[in-house]
């Protein structure tokens, strides 16, 4: 299985996960979000992203308000878009801006990477993928394309009643 906690699978990946190393350590993201574990998820390290996906960034924050300091403090250079929210009674915050042909998202949540919703979700959609081949890949891609989010394609695809927690216990 791929190491999705270190970015080097890019730079041996499709067109679009090696343009993505490229922005990404160019402009430093991870070494400046060091000491929040970042971790890419999302569909672009699984091959299922399309022409609008973006970068999704997880990282493990203890403190949102110096985490927001810290990412206006760090990424100033960028037209930043930073909200708070709350997902099931855990604080995050979210944090977007473009950088050159990727919609970038950071997300902070109190709890390890590893235990984030996203990075499940990532490594669960990366085992049904290899376990189903190339055809279904094809179809939540065209499920995508057609609007439908990332979850949702695989729950109808799989026959799931409530994807977003269905294939947290694949």
């Amino acid at each position: 299985m791929i190491d999705f906690t270190k970015l080097d699978y890019l730079k041996i990946g499709n067109k679009k996960q090696k343009k993505a190393y490229e922005v990404l350590t160019k402009y430093k993201i991870f070494e400046k979000l060091s000491n929040y574990s970042p971790i890419l998820a999302g569909t672009i390290p699984i091959e299922i992203d399309i022409e609008e996906s973006d970068l999704d960034i997880i990282c493990e924050v203890g403190d949102n308000a110096k985490f927001e300091t810290y990412l206006n403090q760090n990424f100033a250079e960028f037209d930043l878009n930073i909200e708070k929210i709350t997902i099931k009674e855990e604080n995050s915050i979210i944090c977007n801006f473009e950088l050159e042909d990727f919609p970038i998202e950071i997300f902070g949540q109190n709890k390890p990477i590893t235990q984030q919703n996203a990075y499940r979700h990532m490594i669960a959609e990366y085992k049904i993928l290899q376990e189903k081949g190339e055809e279904f890949k094809q179809k939540i891609i065209d499920l995508k394309k057609k609007g439908i989010k990332t979850e949702p394609a695989f729950g109808l695809l799989l026959g799931l009643e409530n994807p977003y927690e269905d294939l947290l216990k694949f």
